[in-house]
């Protein structure tokens, strides 16, 4: 009776890690619109739950659960830097992170 306990408390917790463990985080740049969700999802501000939400099931994942601006130091070796940056508005440079999860 022990390990038949025992082995349903594995195959749970075993469950719970691998379901929960499905979830990618996005980088993806900061371009200013007209509409400001660009400053909701860096500002991580409500208004840019939706734009999140979007983001993620337009690439099959279930929901956004966090969204925030993310400074390019934090991005290691993805942010080209260099004289040829054709970007010239105020958000340039800026990037956001969005975590997606099944």
């Amino acid at each position: 009776m022990r390990f038949l306990s025992a082995f349903i408390a594995c195959s749970f917790i075993l469950a719970a890690s691998s379901a929960s463990a499905d979830s990618r985080v996005f980088i993806i740049a900061n371009e200013a619109d007209s509409y400001g969700v660009d400053q909701c999802l860096a500002r991580g501000d409500k208004c840019g739950a939706h734009a999140a939400r979007s983001y993620c099931q337009s690439r099959d994942f279930a929901q956004a659960t966090n969204y925030r601006r993310v400074d390019p130091d934090e991005i290691t070796g993805a942010v080209p830097k260099g004289a040829n940056d054709k970007c010239s508005g105020s958000g340039c440079g800026e990037y956001v992170a969005i975590t997606c999860q099944r």
